[in-house]
């Protein structure tokens, strides 16, 4: 499971729009801190069962820390930004001025939408091969 220095970001591993997120963290992530697991892969259902959360729900992206409970939704996107520092988290805190339930509002209508209008992959692509150390699930 996650170790106390990397985050893991769980992703819908067949989204478009997803897997665009993860080529941004990766792109931004200059620390190399996040590391990565689809959601369909066995390592986070593993993580999902342990905190109870249905791993069919792939409506969302969870961030996981070592010792804390996945945070999903506006909260991950958040918190994904913050850590990536710089302008990213000038980003964050003006997202968070928001009340939760607009930003999960704003969040839940584009997951609602995100294959009609991002795409949908028949499996989860691979990651360049200078990044696949970061990945937990391949």
């Amino acid at each position: 499971m996650p170790d106390s220095t990397n985050p893991v970001l769980l992703y819908d591993g067949v989204c478009g729009l997803c897997n665009r997120a993860v080529r941004f963290v990766l792109k931004h992530d200059h620390s190399a801190r996040f590391r990565f697991a689809s959601l369909q892969s066995a390592y986070a259902i593993a993580i999902l069962q342990r905190h109870g959360i249905d791993s069919d729900d792939l409506d969302t992206v969870y961030l996981v820390a070592s010792g804390q409970p996945p945070i999903a939704r506006s909260d991950a996107a958040i918190s994904i930004l913050r850590e990536l520092g710089g302008f990213w988290t000038a980003a964050a805190a003006a997202l968070r001025i928001l009340p939760k339930w607009l930003r999960d509002w704003g969040y839940n209508t584009v997951a609602r939408h995100r294959y009609r209008i991002f795409g949908k992959y028949e499996s989860c692509p691979l990651p360049e091969k200078n990044y696949q150390d970061r990945f937990l699930d391949t």
